[in-house]
């Protein structure tokens, strides 16, 4: 995926600060995202705002 179909693409239901897409295409979620949801999933999100940490 391209950088500009990266920007073009809308996921439906969220807002743009809620996520971005890496260079590879994946979907990542921002701290706003996490926040609006309200709680911690627990799988080591990159922005987590609750500062669960994955052991490796």
């Amino acid at each position: 995926m391209t950088k500009s179909q990266q920007k073009k693409q809308k996921l439906p239901g969220l807002a743009d600060e809620d996520y971005y897409f890496t260079e590879a295409g994946f979907v990542v979620f921002t701290a706003a995202y996490h926040t609006k949801r309200g709680y911690c999933c627990k799988n080591g999100c990159r922005h987590c705002p609750y500062g669960f940490k994955r052991e490796k």
